[in-house]
């Protein structure tokens, strides 16, 4: 069996099999601390700088080890590249024969089961999605493993999806008709049998939330778990641990209902009225609400008497629901499995409403439609170390930001990592060479009114300077909707703005017009990967601390008060710092890249964190002088 050096040296197999290939002794390091981290069933957390080529330095050790792998990414997007791209390489590399599956979530296959409810029934079906359905129909015929991502002619957000698709609710398991031939069966099958299967967070901590009700899994049993982008895992794991409850939920049981009083039980009228009022409850409750989306401390809201009455009244109108359901169990598959869902539903409403609880935080949300209620735990420490002490297996968690001032303690703390051994990797760019810093001179404070006109007027001189090839990102919809307001008028170069199309289009877009600029929010601080001279600035127009409004942020402050700590110091720097690193990382891509990153916040020269912000970020040659910049962007053009 090959070493790690037989694999990543100047002449090893890496090298033989791809164009190009460089021997970095910080990806032979990761590779090494990797592979011992699998063999010893330990615990290791790497922070690995862009260019390290920490992919291959994981993929390589799991394909050598003998038992199963899963390897969790942050989006599908990258869980696709990771197994259509980099995993046949390194795969080739090794004349590996171990075999690989990609399994997404339940969302992601077709359900023949729902296909088939809703093919002769489109009374139910509005008409602009009865296009979509015949689309999915047609498909159907020709899938062979029922992924809904090939269906590239539908939107993401088709509203044909909910209804071909299936949910943990209303999946009806071994007791579907055709659950034989289910797309999401096979696939799961295949990883089954795989040794290295690649997930995302979503899928992993989903499965793994399950697996702690005893439900049964989706993932299997693995000997070794590698979470790339791992710094995305506290938020995603303390989801998963806590319980939520929308009232889409509650108008899809009923929507459910009604179909089945519709097609199978004809004789249950008190079955669908009491559904309906289910489901008029819900959107009556959603009504208590602003019709604009937000964030807020349900504990405060249920001391409203109107929520307080509204609930009141769901929570009967479950219970009636229930009453009537029960007396027609044993009569049809579907229905057996909405009374499951009915009590499901009845007992988170349960969990939701008791506003005395500890150790969590109790929050909703509303979208346009929506009111989702939300129950989190503080901290998910604690179960989480539990999970990684048993059954003994390796676990790798790496991401290019996961460090705050030279330590790993913010990251390990929040996951009950304190005994794993860390890793940090410097990148092996040359960033005083190929990078500057800027905090322009004579900022005015980042919330003052006059702010809004210097961004403008800095935005305006990166972009002449540029020529375009710049990411204007902001840490708010409503400055980013100002700031792309008022350049349409000033500049003629493309404005590309999040939220005016998809991020896959608006990258495309970028791509092919060496002029455009893009503008976004917290979708473009991470995940994007331009390289070359296609981007050689970034502005950044203030430090990404956390909104203070946000719920479950003031619980997590309140806890860590109680505790005699600093929430600021413990909490808001150290996530500030690291989407700052995330939003600083789209800069410099690869070796010969060049680029400025400028931060209009004076706090990064007037506070005394700055210099946690600083030293954290990659060692930049640093200016105040927006001159400078544009004598800098002036030589990327001419070399």
């Amino acid at each position: 069996m090959p070493t790690i050096d037989d694999i990543f040296s100047s002449t090893g197999l890496l090298a033989k099999t791809i164009n190009g290939f460089v021997p970095r002794e910080a990806q032979t390091e990761m590779a090494q601390a990797v592979k011992e981290a699998i063999d010893e069933t330990g615990s290791l957390v790497v922070e690995a700088g862009t260019g390290t080529g920490k992919t291959f330095a994981y993929l390589a050790p799991a394909l050598l080890a003998e038992g199963k792998a899963i390897v969790s990414t942050g989006t599908k997007n990258l869980q696709e590249q990771l197994f259509h791209r980099d995993l046949p390489l390194v795969k080739k590399a090794l004349s590996s024969r171990r075999k690989t599956a990609l399994l997404k979530g339940r969302a992601n296959y077709l359900c023949l089961h729902r296909l088939e409810q809703h093919g002769g029934n489109s009374t139910l079906v509005e008409k602009d999605v009865l296009g979509q359905l015949s689309e999915v129909k047609l498909w159907s015929t020709t899938t062979k493993t029922g992924d809904m991502g090939e269906l590239k002619s539908l939107p993401e957000d088709a509203r044909v999806l909910p209804l071909v698709t299936s949910t943990v609710d209303n999946c009806l398991g071994r007791d579907c008709p055709d659950y034989e031939e289910c797309y999401l069966v096979k696939a799961r099958r295949k990883a089954l049998d795989a040794d290295i299967i690649v997930v995302n967070h979503h899928l992993f901590f989903a499965d793994m939330a399950l697996k702690d009700t005893g439900f049964g899994e989706l993932i299997p049993e693995a000997d070794a778990i590698i979470f790339d982008e791992a710094h995305q895992i506290p938020d995603i794991a303390a989801d998963y641990f806590g319980e939520s409850l929308s009232t889409r939920q509650i108008q899809d049981l009923a929507k459910d209902i009604t179909l089945i009083f519709r097609t199978v039980l004809k004789d249950a009228a008190q079955l669908d009225k009491a559904a309906d009022k289910c489901r008029m409850i819900a959107a009556d409750l959603r009504l208590l609400f602003p019709d604009t989306t937000q964030r807020g401390n349900w504990a405060e809201a249920l001391m409203r008497d109107d929520v307080r009455l509204e609930v009141g009244k769901l929570a009967e109108a479950l219970g009636v629901l229930h009453e009537v359901c029960k007396l027609h169990i044993g009569r049809d598959k579907d229905l057996d499995n909405l009374y499951e869902r009915i009590v499901s539903v009845r007992e988170q409403l349960d969990s939701l409403s008791d506003e005395k609880q500890e150790n969590v935080s109790l929050w909703y949300e509303t979208t346009t439609r929506h009111l989702i209620m939300h129950l989190t735990p503080l901290s998910i420490a604690a179960k989480f170390r539990r999970f990684v002490a048993s059954p003994p297996r390796g676990w790798v968690f790496t991401s290019a930001t996961l460090m705050v001032n030279g330590g790993f303690e913010h990251f390990q703390r929040r996951m009950g990592l304190e005994d794993s051994r860390t890793l940090g990797l410097d990148s092996p760019f040359n960033y005083p060479e190929q990078a500057m810093l800027c905090v322009p001179r004579y900022l005015p404070e980042p919330n003052s009114f006059s702010m809004r006109e210097t961004l403008l007027n800095t935005a305006k001189r990166l972009i002449k300077a540029s020529k375009g090839r710049c990411f204007l990102l902001f840490t708010s919809h409503a400055m980013l909707r100002e700031i792309a307001g008022k350049l349409e008028d000033e500049i003629d170069n493309p404005l590309l703005v999040q939220g005016t199309t998809t991020k896959q289009a608006l990258l495309d877009a970028y791509l092919a017009d060496e002029k455009a600029v893009l503008m976004g929010t917290g979708a473009f601080w991470e995940g994007v990967d331009v390289r070359g001279n296609d981007l050689v600035c970034v502005m950044i127009d203030k430090l990404p601390f956390a909104s203070p409004d946000d719920p479950l942020l003031q619980a997590r402050m309140d806890d860590v008060k109680k505790r005699g700590a600093n929430p600021f110091g413990v909490i808001q720097i150290p996530q500030a710092v690291i989407a700052l690193k995330q939003g600083a990382g789209r800069l410099i891509r690869d070796p010969t890249d060049k680029g400025v990153l400028v931060i209009c916040d004076n706090r990064l020269v007037t506070k005394p964190y700055a210099k946690t912000f600083i030293g954290s970020l990659p060692n930049m040659r640093r200016t105040r002088s927006l001159d400078e910049v544009e004598s800098f962007l002036a030589r990327i053009d001419e070399e």
